[in-house]
């Protein structure tokens, strides 16, 4: 089996790695293709993790290459990770908006919107090369907005074998793991909504519902670290909200909090990633591997130790590295869903999985096409959405006014039309103005300049 990775530059690759030797039995692999068009930072990035490919334990090869081509030919998976211009571009995703009072964020509102754009068409144009390359593979989506890039891989690309995964849910349903002290494997998440944009209304374990007693425990300790909406407003929703929904309830709070930090997460993270290139080559040029390893392990605690600080205004917790490490290890990430599903694919383990797939008629509501963040059952060469149903309408109203702008921006990206671009953010519920999102979108075209995609 060959499994690709189109974005492998990225800081996340070495947990990948240490997690497919971790499985290498499990998945089958014969061969781990790398591919990134910066091919320095590639190398950086592999000498991290040189000792552990030199070892006896690795019973699979490792290529490491800047030509898609190469990487794509007979994969049987192929993994997108890739950020399109880089930490530079996310810089101008977030705070472009934050120029005029709107939410500068990632993949949420005006943020998400300008990194669709960039992003779809190159995902896209991998599409065609695997249709040439290998037309059975299956395309699994972690490249930023997921579900809307998913979308553009199953309604524009036609690509059936697409899944998007985020390990938004699964962090989730960690902290139900954790406060019912229960593996994660026997609990079951009612779970529904878009990428980012999701609620929990059940979490069953063992035959029985305990949604109401979290959320009774939540109100009683006045909520719990990592969760940042107030206890009371779970209460009242009678359900719990993904993270990524703080930005639409505190919509206000998150724009003052971030201004009053003066930088943005991704002007955070680009300070971080400096300092993190330029340790791992001071390292590497004397040979000190232990020296690498520790400065990742402290640029990944300052990562997550920093999560959602700026947007809250809360303040950083900072970890033991090696406990770190060996809860990286052990919780593994989005490396963990990405080969979770990759065993149940192939068939090692069927199982059910919080994914971002075609709705088919799960949520009532929803357009069969629409691409939703719902359960569903892998198994081999099959993942089948399950059903959901009717959902509370504030829910659904939210859902499809989001899936809206969402298709517009995919039209958007793939016919290069200024006036869809235009409409998509002017009806986002983060922007909702016309004038605004006038201005928005031309700083977009001038900051991003040839990463961003040419309007008529």
């Amino acid at each position: 089996m060959k499994l690709t990775i189109l974005g492998a530059a990225g800081v996340r690759t070495p947990l990948m790695i240490q997690s497919i030797l971790r499985r290498q039995e499990r998945i089958g692999i014969d061969e781990l293709v790398l591919m990134d068009i910066d091919g320095e930072r590639l190398e950086l990035i592999g000498a991290i993790t040189q000792p552990l490919e030199l070892s006896n334990e690795m019973r699979f090869r490792i290529q490491r290459t800047t030509d898609a081509a190469e990487a794509l030919k007979d994969a049987d998976f192929v993994i997108a990770t890739f950020r399109v211009g880089g930490i530079e571009s996310r810089r101008i995703d977030e705070r472009v908006p934050l120029n005029y009072g709107v939410l500068g964020q990632e993949t949420t509102g005006p943020g998400g919107f300008a990194m669709g754009m960039r992003t779809i068409p190159v995902l896209l144009k991998y599409i065609e090369q695997m249709r040439q390359l290998c037309p059975d593979a299956w395309m699994i989506d972690f490249a930023n907005p997921a579900g809307m890039c998913t979308e553009a891989l199953t309604r524009v690309g036609g690509w059936q074998r697409s899944v998007g995964i985020c390990d938004g849910p699964v962090e989730i349903l960690r902290l139900a793991a954790a406060v019912l002290k229960a593996p994660m494997d026997e609990i079951s998440l009612g779970y529904f909504g878009l990428n980012h944009l999701g609620w929990i209304r059940s979490v069953r374990y063992q035959g029985r519902e305990y949604l109401g007693e979290i959320i009774a425990l939540l109100r009683q300790t006045g909520g719990v670290g990592g969760l940042n909406i107030a206890a009371d407003l779970i209460a009242s929703l009678g359900m719990i909200p993904n993270e990524y929904l703080y930005y639409y309830y505190y919509r206000r709070q998150s724009v003052e909090n971030i201004l009053r930090a003066e930088r943005s997460r991704g002007e955070q993270i680009a300070a971080l990633n400096l300092e993190l290139f330029e340790q791992l080559q001071r390292c590497r040029a004397r040979g000190d591997f232990e020296g690498m390893r520790q400065a990742y392990f402290r640029y990944l605690d300052q990562r997550s130790s920093s999560y959602m600080q700026v947007e809250t205004g809360r303040a950083p917790v900072h970890g033991d590295l090696e406990r770190l490490a060996a809860e990286i290890a052990e919780g593994e990430g989005y490396a963990g869903v990405a080969l979770d599903l990759i065993e149940a694919l192939v068939g090692y383990k069927p199982r059910q999985m919080l994914l971002n797939v075609p709705n088919r008629g799960a949520i009532h509501g929803m357009s069969d096409e629409d691409v939703v963040e719902i359960p569903a059952f892998v198994h081999r060469n099959a993942v089948e959405p399950l059903a959901v149903g009717v959902v509370p309408d504030h829910c659904l109203g939210l859902m499809k006014q989001v899936k809206a702008y969402e298709r517009l921006t995919v039209e958007a990206a793939v016919e290069g039309s200024y006036q869809k671009a235009l409409t998509a953010l002017a009806i986002h519920p983060l922007v909702a103005d016309y004038e605004l999102a006038k201005r928005i979108l031309a700083d977009y075209q001038r900051e991003h300049g040839a990463w961003f995609p040419t309007l008529r």
